[in-house]
């Protein structure tokens, strides 16, 4: 528990079966979550084997791709904050507190990648990734007049639950560019965010995704097509919200 909230972590898992036993292991060892919920999206051979050592729930997810494992977490998660995070060893479980920090004022909280600082010797965020995720964030802050941004494929975030419904309302994808939908989602629907620094290690194992040249590339033009479209069709994602999203605003007593 966190301040009175329940927290699940939700852990998609595809090719980390080497690293993914130990990260749930680091969760489960903070007294602020709850609960760990890995979803196995036609994971390696051995990956559950792994996951049975630990106390996380395994979902099996048919549907191929990443947002399809992310959509299966949020759809499953049933407390009132849900952390999202790669079990690949890029990520330092303990950095959760950081975004914690900020939750009590905001709807999402969301993770960057792309601070020098934080990045550790070996991490795959070299000068083309690191530049590129920066400057599709700040295509998306001049498109969308939104709050600052730097880094729009970082997996960790925290959200609340009915914000993780609101995602789901809307989501499309299944495939490698949802953690840019839903975070576009969260910009159109004008929810309450906040983007922050947080470690970045080198990974275990190879990803399928960005440990090659031409698939970053392919991922990257895939994003920057994706900001522009829904940028046309925002007004069709805002529509149905419940109750109007924005920053908190301060009244003073007259």
């Amino acid at each position: 528990m966190w301040q009175g909230k329940s927290i699940a972590v939700v852990l998609p898992t595809y090719n980390e079966k080497d690293s993914i036993a130990e990260c749930i292991r680091r969760f489960e060892a903070l007294p602020e979550v709850d609960q760990v919920i890995v979803i196995n999206n036609n994971a390696a051979e051995g990956t559950s084997a792994e996951v049975a050592t630990t106390g996380a729930t395994e979902i099996v997810e048919t549907t191929q791709g990443y947002g399809a494992a992310i959509k299966r977490g949020l759809a499953e998660a049933d407390t009132d904050l849900i952390a999202i995070c790669e079990p690949d060893g890029t990520f330092a479980p303990e950095d959760i507190t950081k975004l914690l920090a900020f939750m009590p004022e905001c709807d999402v909280v969301i993770g960057s990648r792309t601070v020098s600082n934080f990045i550790w010797r070996g991490a795959n965020m070299g000068w083309f990734l690191q530049w590129g995720n920066w400057a599709v964030a700040k295509l998306i802050e001049v498109l969308y007049n939104t709050t600052y941004l730097s880094d729009v494929g970082c997996t960790f975030r925290v959200m609340t639950k009915e914000h993780a419904e609101v995602i789901l309302e809307r989501s499309r994808l299944d495939g490698s560019a949802y953690g840019l939908e839903m975070l576009l989602i969260s910009v159109i629907t004008k929810a309450r965010m906040v983007q922050i620094p947080v470690n970045y290690h080198s990974r275990v194992g190879v990803s399928s995704v960005t440990g090659e040249l031409g698939k970053t590339i392919s991922l990257g033009m895939e994003m920057i097509l994706l900001t522009f479209k829904m940028r046309l069709r925002a007004r069709s994602v805002r529509r149905g919200l419940r109750t109007p999203r924005g920053p908190h605003r301060q009244i003073r007593p007259s």
